[in-house]
């Protein structure tokens, strides 16, 4: 290997950088720099035979004249020309450099006088991605990476991973794997090529071809060279985030080469044990690899992970070998790494609890970010069913966290971990505690913990009493943080609960005369007294005057929304109070003849007042009637923090952590608030066949004929009253006179029809056959396990058909589970006209095949016949489920049987386009979710497949590789013919 020299006697370098420091204004510098410049232009220009000691010289004074900030455009050709050189210190890049420092470390090797740098580095700083030296740099690093000399091979590596373009890519990404796992390649090599290809697989991944070198990549974390193994496990880590089936062979690697680890004394890893610490960078990144996948299907294995991971708590139990702060730091972040891996499998209660144990001891830790990550942690804990009562025993800590914390992030996770404990048993306590904290709190939190507070007390009220005086003291705490969201909802509760309107008008009513109040409270209570202040006015402290005179005083300290809200509450006294209708009608009289008055306050003030002149009696009580009942929806509020906080802050209150006692089977969901209920199954709910879609509403009569199925992509669905649970009735119908259903075999069969068929498997309205003369259009909907199909026949010619008679013909297995009436069409069809039928449709039990239509007719004497499959499919009858990310995993492990999951590895038919891959989906009748795969590449649904004899429930996961061209779909139903046929349908689609 070359020597490498420290000084090299570049003195004519060592003067320039002297006299840059001792200008003494900007103008000497720049004239000093200018007169250089002129210099290396003319030695570059002038002398042919400049030898390498002088470009790299010439090089790096260049290079210190970039670093202080002035445009080089010259000298690049002489540093592509040092790439070429068999010495060390002109090839040499400064090692360990990384991109985003690399510029500052190189100004400060060159105002120290040390001189490394050349040829390498000067690329690294000054070419560009995009520059056309580009392509010359690169044969120069194509010589170098084929010399075999290890130092010239990692000085071209550092260069590419630093440039990391994608010209260097195209270039690079074949030959790298090559050298990555060749017999001969020296281990530093190897290690700087392992990181070399992380870079531009981050960059460029679609160009780094791993399939080739998967299973010799993989093996590298057996290398017993720890540095190469450091570098292999983020090189894959990174690759299984995108493709974890191809990498699936590492989770037995890492477990083994963890185990080695942990269980090793440090003797035995001497050269990387970091105080007293065997490996510890290694230790974090296979834990952090491990977490890309399920706990292994392996007992064997699996029993090994278990056992590291109950090693790594028992030494974080230990007293510590060092008190430097080093040895803390690389002790928890294993430690920390390792807890995330707990809680990623949320399989083994005892290490759940271990850790949540563990995790306690550090809530009143010294340094604050340890307490930080603890209570970041323990928020992941509180949602596992296993370690949910164990967080629950720290709520005194964390309390205490909030009230005495200086930091202001560890404040607003003692309060997340608070919300995320919370339950029936605690949740006043909490409710109280977060009420007291949000008078103090910082500001930037405050509308986020009104949010969680509101949540919680809606959630968790037993007593809607708690409920209304917890809303109006959040209001009264932090009125200008409660958004609209929040007071919507204590409105729609309220309407909803004929229990809790009398009292809700009394408490407002009280807070209301308070001489300073929020303007949200004011509101609160203009609508509450507005529709429920009769309740209370048979109590001569609220008599209707009483309650006029108290909103009317805050009226004109509001703003223009609250007074027209305010407005709308007088004209309901009008009504409610005959007494102080003059009273009212006086105040409305002004309002509408104030000058330069709010256009919006003026016209409900003229109407209002007119309403109340004219209107009898009768009219004006129809007119300003009760509220209804508001229709049950998901809470608003909790909307609004998924959007503020992202879904992983809110599962809680998803579903995703089930109370105490519930029935795992689908029993009584043990929230009590009727309106916090969604219009889509509960996630908690049981998957097994609860919850139905609401029904379609009616559209408009499908067009008599001449447009020939235009409308068939339209919105509308039929004139038939749309399906509906129970709807059995309908297949009665006596305007649908059934028709027998034959079981022999049509004749002829179009070409290409299970094509047709396959097309509207996702989707229910298009055309399903045409030819020179018959369209044959479908328009369908499903609600549960009942359908209903029009079919549209339209004649193409000018020429009638005669005897025009479809038929619908099912197997013999088919009849048995696939219910299916009709009614016969008009045997003749005029030339340009169309015809409709309707088919009503009801699934007994699961199926594989599909109905025929055959169709058979005359057409200028000569007889037709046409056959179709008809496109009843088992999704059809799928039924979207909402579910959040750990309801989902959690069920995906009850489906665990071999039998319940189908998977199937495919080849893409069409380019692979993440939006046309979700209304699929969707379109085949599973519930997208969003955000539950660890992976964002990946799709998961879930859904119930109903029948009349039972309800199946289904999850599905499809699994890209952009790459490779390829999806893995899995499917896991309680039943396996469902998972079969279900798989079957929607590999077809991709």
């Amino acid at each position: 290997m070359p020597a490498v020299s420290k000084g090299d006697g570049m003195r004519g370098l060592a003067v320039f950088i002297s006299d840059i420091r001792n200008c003494k204004s900007k103008e000497a510098e720049i004239k000093r720099i200018n007169k250089e410049l002129a210099n290396i232009r003319s030695k570059f220009k002038g002398d042919k035979a400049l030898d390498g000691y002088s470009k790299k010289k010439y090089v790096c004074k260049l290079l210190f004249i970039f670093l202080l900030g002035h445009d080089i455009d010259f000298g690049h050709m002489e540093a592509v020309n040092l790439l070429s050189s068999n010495r060390y210190t002109e090839k040499q890049i400064a090692p360990g450099i990384k991109p985003r420092s690399l510029a500052w470390q190189a100004r400060t090797l060159l105002l120290n006088h040390r001189y490394p740098p050349q040829g390498y580095l000067f690329i690294s700083v000054l070419v560009n991605s995009n520059s056309e030296l580009i392509r010359l740099i690169n044969n120069a690093i194509k010589n170098d990476l084929a010399s075999r000399n290890p130092t010239f091979m990692g000085l071209a590596l550092h260069c590419i991973a630093n440039v990391g373009s994608r010209e260097m890519a195209e270039a690079f990404a074949g030959e790298i794997p090559k050298i990555l796992v060749a017999g001969d390649t020296m281990d530093s090599v190897k290690q700087s090529a392992a990181l070399c290809l992380l870079r531009l697989y981050r960059t460029s991944p679609d160009l780094v071809p791993m399939a080739d070198w998967t299973s010799r990549v993989v093996h590298l974390l057996n290398d017993q060279h720890l540095g190469v193994a450091t570098a292999a496990a983020s090189l894959i880590t990174t690759l299984a985030q995108k493709s974890p089936e191809e990498f699936k062979t590492s989770v037995s690697l890492a477990v083994s080469r963890l185990s080695r680890i942990v269980t090793s004394a440090s003797t035995d890893l001497q050269d990387y044990t970091y105080y007293f610490v065997p490996a510890p960078w290694l230790s974090v990144k296979l834990l952090r690899l491990l977490q890309c996948y399920p706990p292994p299907e392996d007992p064997a294995v699996r029993g090994r992970l278990t056992e590291c991971l109950e090693m790594v708590l028992n030494k974080a139990q230990e007293p510590p070998k060092s008190k430097k702060v080093q040895h803390s730091n690389a002790k928890n972040a294993v430690l920390f790494e390792a807890i995330s891996l707990i809680i990623h499998h949320d399989s083994e209660p005892n290490l759940l609890v271990r850790a949540c144990n563990q995790l306690g001891q550090f809530l009143q830790h010294r340094e604050t970010n340890l307490r930080y990550l603890a209570l970041e942690s323990m928020c992941a804990l509180a949602s596992s069913e296993f370690s949910h009562e164990a967080v629950k025993t720290h709520i005194e800590t964390v309390i205490s966290a909030l009230k005495t914390e200086r930091d202001v992030s560890v404040r607003q996770r003692a309060v997340d971990l608070l919300y995320a404990m919370c339950d029936r048993s605690n949740a006043q306590q909490i409710v109280a505690e977060m009420l007291s904290y949000l008078e103090t709190a910082d500001y930037s939190i405050r509308e986020e913990i009104v949010l969680k507070v509101a949540i919680l007390a809606e959630k968790y009220a037993v007593d809607y009493t708690w409920y209304v005086d917890t809303i109006l003291n959040l209001i009264r705490v932090a009125g200008d943080y409660v958004s609209e969201e929040v007071w919507y909802r204590v409105i729609q509760i309220v309407i909803n609960r004929d229990d809790v309107q009398g009292y809700a008008a009394k408490t407002v009513f009280e807070a209301l005369q308070a001489p300073a109040c929020h303007e949200n409270l004011v509101k609160v209570g203009g609508y509450i007294l507005g529709e429920f202040g009769n309740l209370i006015a048979g109590d001569p402290r609220s008599s209707p005057l009483v309650q006029f005179d108290l909103l009317h005083s805050k009226f004109h300290l509001c703003s223009v929304p609250t007074r027209a809200l305010l407005l709308s509450t007088y004209i309901k006294f009008v009504n409610l109070f005959p007494e102080v209708k003059t009273t009212i009608q006086d105040v409305l009289r002004c309002d509408s003849q104030l000058k330069n008055a709010d256009v919006e306050l003026q016209q409900r003030a003229v109407e209002y007042l007119r309403l109340s002149t004219i209107a009898s009696t009768d009219i004006l009580a129809t007119v300003l009637e009760e509220m209804p009942p508001f229709p049950e929806r998901e809470s608003s509020i909790l909307a609004k923090l998924k959007k503020k906080k992202g879904p992983s802050t809110v599962t809680d209150l998803e579903g995703t952590r089930r109370e105490r006692g519930a029935d795992i089977n689908g029993g009584t969901e043990p929230t009590p608030i009727s309106a916090s209920a969604t219009s889509t199954p509960s996630p908690s709910a049981d998957l097994l066949g609860l919850g139905a879609a609401p029904p379609a509403p009616a559209g408009p009569p499908p067009p008599a004929g001449g447009g020939l199925l235009v409308d068939v992509f339209s919105d509308s669905v039929s004139t038939v009253a749309p399906l509906a649970p129970g709807s059995e009735d309908n297949f009665a119908s006596p305007d649908l006179a059934s028709t027998e259903l034959v079981s022999e075999e049509p004749a002829e069969t179009v070409p290409d029809a299970d094509e047709l068929t396959c097309t509207f498997v996702c989707k229910n309205n298009g055309v399903l056959f045409e030819n020179q003369l018959l369209q044959i259009g479908l328009k369908s909907e499903f609600r549960q396990n009942l359908g209903r199909m029009f079919i549209f026949y339209g004649n193409k010619t000018s020429t009638q058909f005669l005897n025009f008679t479809p038929a619908l013909i099912c197997s013999d297995g088919l009849q048995s589970n696939l219910h299916l009436q009709t009614k016969p069409v008009d045997p003749t069809v005029d030339g340009g006209a169309q015809v409709q039928q309707v088919v009503n449709i009801e699934c007994l039990s699961d199926f594989t095949d599909a109905p025929v239509l055959n169709i058979q007719f005359r057409y200028g004497g000569a007889f037709q016949n046409v056959s179709v499959k008809l496109p009843i499919t088992l999704n059809k009858f799928f039924q979207p489920t909402e579910m959040a990310a750990h309801d989902f995993f959690q069920r995906w492990k009850q489906l665990s049987h071999p039998q319940q999951e189908v998977q199937n590895i495919f080849k893409a038919k069409h380019p692979m386009d993440t939006e046309i891959t979700k209304a699929k989906i969707i379109g085949f009748g599973s519930a997208l979710l969003e955000e539950v795969d660890p992976n964002p590449a990946n799709f998961v649904g879930a859904g119930v497949i109903h029948t009349k004899t039972t309800q199946v429930g289904c999850l599905l996961r499809l699994e890209p590789n952009v790459q490779a061209q390829m999806y893995r779909l899995t499917l896991r139903t309680s039943k396996d013919t469902v998972s079969q046929r279900l798989c079957e349908l929607l590999s077809e689609q991709f």
